[in-house]
């Protein structure tokens, strides 16, 4: 295993995949709250979340969406779109793991992937689908001297892994 970072430095080939966990608390539900300005009831009250079905609140979709990010930040990936399909509720509490997997590249260094979020249990909470810009040659260069750096910008760079 690698961290990701240094896979990007090394170049992304077709197939490579990439996996992040997190376990979500209550607090990310707030702080998340905070920036997208989502205050649905689903995300904080008991009563209004079983109305919809949920044994609690649920955390924001886009909130474990972020995970992909995570993944994208780390290999300098520019995303062109996404796409999300919610599947199963995450709630407070949850570990959900975050596996994208390199599924087309192009010579120009243009990619898709898949995505897949999983529970515990592993249950696929969320699919997703994304497009975008991998590091050419010259940001891979610039991500290896940033790493010879010691990456201070990437606090989390030595925890990310690659397969």
């Amino acid at each position: 295993m690698t961290s990701m970072r240094m896979k990007a430095v090394n170049g992304i080939q077709v197939g490579d995949r990439f996996r992040v966990t997190r376990t979500f608390k209550k607090q990310d539900v707030i702080d998340f709250a905070a920036t997208s300005q989502d205050y649905n009831p689903v995300h904080f009250d008991d009563r209004f979340a079983s109305t919809k079905g949920f044994k609690g609140p649920i955390c924001h979709g886009l909130l474990i969406g972020s995970l992909l990010t995570e993944i994208g930040g780390q290999l300098g990936w520019l995303a062109t779109e996404m796409n999300f399909k919610f599947k199963k509720p995450v709630y407070i509490g949850d570990a959900i793991t975050c596996e994208m997997t390199i599924t087309q590249m192009d010579a120009r260094g243009f990619g898709e992937a898949e995505v897949l979020f999983s529970n515990s249990d592993g249950t696929v909470v969320i699919e997703a689908e994304v497009k975008g810009n991998l590091p050419g040659n010259r940001e891979r260069e610039i991500m290896n001297l940033m790493v010879e750096e010691g990456d201070p910008t990437n606090p989390i760079g030595k925890e990310c892994q690659a397969e």
